[in-house]
């Protein structure tokens, strides 16, 4: 198998952040034709039944595109969620809720991927402090070995493993990671190699995509 590393493929990305009024921030993120809409609410009052006293409690919420959640979109939510949990300085909001809703625009492959860089930027949106940024790589590998990042829905049925990271921007450790399908422990090396190489690609765009917020305000 032969696969650039130091360059990994991926679709054209898109985003646009403080799109909704009501939430405390938001953000579009667009990946190839993959597109999702995230909202912040909080840190506001919690339910007295999911209160905890040291830190703030977070709740994500995916949406689907039609009709109503099913086991696969509260599998998304709790990899959201976890992700979100390691990244967010929660104890600084003790007592009080985050609420992440995630609404499904399109969903054309690398949906779990697309949730968490439309979580990130709203997040970032919000002016919630954060331990570092995080970002979502998924990787496929085909029945013939090859590896494709960032793959469109067709490559994901197509596939004979699926594999979703997602990465900090500090340390470059995998915070949180969801595998389906069969593949050797090498293959997983190599897939982790690789989204790690993906993932500067992905921080540098969520730079970018700050500054050029930020020049227009001036």
């Amino acid at each position: 198998m032969e696969f650039d590393k130091s360059c990994p493929v991926l679709r054209e990305y898109g985003n646009e952040q403080s799109l909704l009024s009501r939430p405390d921030g938001s953000s579009t993120f667009v990946q190839g034709d993959t597109s999702v809409l995230a909202g912040v609410y909080g840190p506001a009052e919690v339910k007295v039944s999911k209160e905890i006293y040291d830190r703030a409690t977070v709740e994500v919420l995916v949406q689907p595109k039609t009709g109503l959640p099913s086991v696969r979109e509260r599998a998304r939510e709790q990899c959201v969620r976890e992700t979100c949990e390691a990244a967010l300085l929660l104890t600084l909001h003790p007592r009080s809720s985050l609420t992440l809703i995630l609404q499904v625009i399109h969903d054309d492959g690398s949906l779990l991927s697309c949730c968490l860089n439309a979580a990130c930027m709203a997040l970032m949106d919000a002016g919630l402090p954060m331990s570092y940024l995080f970002c979502g790589v998924t990787c496929a590998i085909t029945k013939e070995g090859q590896i494709i990042t960032d793959p469109t829905t067709r490559q994901e049925k197509e596939s004979r493993a699926l594999f979703t990271f997602a990465i900090d921007s500090v340390e470059h450790n995998v915070l949180m990671s969801t595998t389906k399908g069969s593949f050797s422990v090498k293959e997983l090396q190599q897939c982790i190699a690789i989204s790690h190489k993906a993932s500067e690609q992905i921080f540098q765009f969520y730079r970018d995509s700050v500054k050029r917020r930020y020049s227009k305000i001036k």
